[in-house]
């Protein structure tokens, strides 16, 4: 993911950003729809290794396709047009390969810090969802193995499509001269206050439907995110995007590490509405952290 955010800041123009990144990061929701689709046929027609086989197949396909034809930068790419060229690398911030990271300099920025905290205060209910969310269709919603897989790509096909309507909205309202730091903080407080409110709906809910309609409304919000603070990391420092987005993703991969615990927890002393009360406050401080110290404006060279 650093590597993508970085690779992503040579390729696309300022005015694209949003809609770019939203693009590239909504292959993960389609993946997951691919992998939670077919899944369960797979183990129920081969057993569970022929997941592994086959994705992890599919995983040398693409490193095949990727060496032949990814490159670092524009410049470095035989197959683009001249005017191709010039239009990405006059539209592109220019930037300096980097040599040393001033680790110093970056964490004593509270922009980075808001960051840091926001990626894993969002984390948080991704991982649950992603991890805990076929024992929830099972446990309290009834469904079957699979029937459960099929009922849990909705979420993930929302996340896909509001990723790109959120990215076209933000760069829509950059390009007609609302701040940068104003966009990234609405569509971020769109992907905390979203999914809080959805989360908080469940408990009143009597019927699968409405309870995967939550769900699938809850990610949907979510994913504003990807015109939020997962651009922000271009916006703030974007020689260093990708060692930004590196330290935002640890935190992030922690909440998903602690978040599936703690939830296992949870579930051994109390219920599922209390797992959600625990996403639901984390989202709500994340609202409040990014809004308070977050910015759209360029604070390291």
């Amino acid at each position: 993911m650093p590597a993508m955010n970085n690779i992503l800041s040579k390729w696309v123009p300022v005015a694209e950003r949003s809609r770019s990144l939203a693009l590239v990061y909504s292959g993960m929701y389609l993946g997951s729809v691919t992998g939670l689709a077919f899944s369960p046929f797979l183990i129920h027609q081969f057993g569970w290794p022929s997941v592994f086989y086959s994705f992890g197949s599919l995983g040398t396909v693409w490193f095949a396709l990727w060496l032949n034809k990814a490159y670092s930068s524009p410049i470095e790419d035989p197959e683009l047009l001249p005017q191709e060229k010039k239009l990405i690398v006059t539209n592109c911030i220019s930037k300096q390969p980097v040599k040393t990271i001033p680790w110093k300099l970056i964490l004593s920025k509270p922009p980075v810090w808001a960051l840091i905290v926001s990626h894993f205060c969002h984390n948080w209910g991704t991982f649950i969802l992603l991890t805990w969310m076929p024992t929830y269709y099972h446990q309290v919603l009834k469904f079957n193995l699979t029937d459960s897989g099929l009922i849990c790509v909705l979420p993930w096909l929302t996340m896909a499509f509001s990723a790109n309507l959120g990215g076209w909205i933000a760069d829509t309202l950059v390009s007609k001269g609302l701040s940068v730091t104003t966009v990234r903080k609405i569509m971020q407080s769109i992907g905390f206050l979203g999914p809080a409110f959805f989360l908080t709906q469940l408990s009143h809910v009597n019927s699968p439907a409405m309870a995967v309609l939550c769900m699938a409304c809850s990610q949907g919000t979510d994913a504003f995110s990807q015109s939020g603070l997962y651009s922000n990391h271009q916006d703030i420092a974007p020689r260093y995007s990708g060692v930004l987005l590196g330290l935002s993703n640890t935190a992030g991969v922690l909440a998903g590490v602690f978040g599936t615990a703690a939830t296992g927890y949870i579930l051994q002393h109390g219920s599922w509405d209390n797992v959600f009360e625990v996403s639901v406050g984390l989202y709500l401080v994340g609202t409040v952290v990014w809004n308070l110290f977050s910015t759209g404006e360029k604070i390291l060279d």
